[in-house]
C-alpha cells in the first residue's frame, strides 16, 4: 500500500500546486487585465479545479464582505487535500 499512498499523495501534491496557481492567477486578474498567457493559464486552472470544488460551493455559498465575496469552498477544499495529502503519505 506504501507505493499507492505515495503515487496518490504526489496527485493530491500537484492538485494543490494547480489551487494555489489558480488563487495567484485569480489575484492578478482582480488586479487587472494580465497578458494573454495569464488568461490561458487562469482557464486550465480553473478547469483543472473547478470540478472539485463546485460541489462543495453548492453547499456553501461564498460569503459576501462589503463589496468582495469571500469563496469558503476554495478554502475548504484546500484544507481538506492538505488533509487527505498528509494521510496518504503516511500509508
Amino acid at each position: 500500500m506504501g507505493l499507492i499512498g505515495t503515487l496518490l499523495g504526489w496527485v493530491v501534491t500537484l492538485f494543490i500546486l494547480v489551487m494555489i496557481i489558480r488563487m495567484v492567477l485569480d489575484w492578478v486578474s482582480l488586479a487587472g487585465r494580465g497578458p494573454y498567457w495569464t488568461v490561458r493559464a487562469r482557464t486550465l486552472a480553473h478547469a483543472g479545479t473547478e470540478p472539485v470544488i463546485a460541489p462543495v460551493r453548492r453547499v456553501l455559498p461564498p460569503v459576501r464582505a462589503g463589496g468582495i465575496g469571500i469563496d469558503l469552498a476554495f478554502t475548504v477544499v484546500f484544507v481538506a487535500a492538505l488533509i487527505v495529502r498528509g494521510i496518504l503519505f503516511s500509508l
